[in-house]
């Protein structure tokens, strides 16, 4: 049975031009989190994916690598992460969630993690090295539970049979990542590119398709929003929070460009 939470119900509500940003917690300062959250949502951001930092985040380009070790050598923790989160709901209604590597949410203890997690309101998780049949025989049970929905992720080399069990076994989203490299590629999609995402369209999934990897500006926005329900944004405003300036004025300028407000 599909799990209730904000993802889910914004999903039914709305399926085209999602946007969707990604930032590292405790970066570019410590305390920044809660001050970003609440500005994304003030700002116009659809869902907010909070990354939990972790020593050797292999997906990621150098943008992202940088904000994790930042972040990490200014003491930033999962225990830290839930404390600065405590009572986020009282102001925040849009879907949030953790996304992250499984061996700090394993060394935390993951039914812990996960009760944590719902009891502060966070909708779901993407943990990108969590095998598929370990999710299926060990987790699946344990993460409806506590009505957290699991994000997967594929990409150009996924074969239409397991995207097809990806699809069976979501609740949320599908994360379509555009290319193989790693994030923080930007430019315009290749026909190689393109032809993937007509490839997702012609298979008629379930869930929504959000594409990440390389959007960064209106321009890519639209196109992923052309061939999916909607964009991720993860390195480019990463870039935005170390940019000079009002933090505050730069995330909202930079949803407003994106989306063209």
């Amino acid at each position: 049975m599909p799990v209730k939470n904000r993802l889910t119900e914004l999903l039914k509500s709305q399926q085209k031009n999602l946007l969707t940003i990604y930032f590292t917690a405790g970066y570019p300062h410590s305390e920044d989190t809660l001050p970003i959250l609440e500005t994304l949502a003030e700002a116009g951001a659809d869902i907010v994916e909070i990354g939990m930092p972790f020593s050797d985040p292999i997906a990621d380009g150098p943008t992202i690598q940088e904000s994790n070790q930042t972040s990490l050598e200014q003491g930033m923790t999962i225990e830290k992460l839930f404390t600065q989160l405590k009572g986020f709901r009282e102001n925040i209604h849009l879907p949030v969630l953790l996304m992250g590597y499984l061996n700090p949410v394993m060394q935390y203890g993951i039914e812990k993690f996960c009760q944590k997690a719902s009891e502060l309101g966070v909708d779901g998780l993407i943990l990108p090295d969590l095998p598929m049949f370990e999710y299926q025989n060990q987790y699946k049970e344990l993460f409806q539970r506590y009505q957290l929905s699991h994000i997967f992720l594929i990409t150009p080399e996924t074969s239409d049979e397991r995207i097809r069990v990806i699809d069976a076994e979501s609740e949320g989203f599908i994360y379509a990542v555009s290319s193989s490299s790693t994030t923080g590629k930007t430019g315009a999609f290749s026909t190689e590119q393109e032809a993937y995402f007509e490839r997702l369209q012609t298979l008629n999934l379930n869930n929504p398709i959000l594409i990440g990897f390389g959007i960064a500006d209106h321009a890519t926005y639209l196109q992923a929003c052309k061939f999916g329900n909607g964009a991720i944004i993860g390195s480019a405003f990463i870039r935005t929070l170390a940019k000079d300036g009002e933090m505050k004025n730069n995330i909202k300028e930079f949803i407003k460009g994106v989306k063209n407000q």
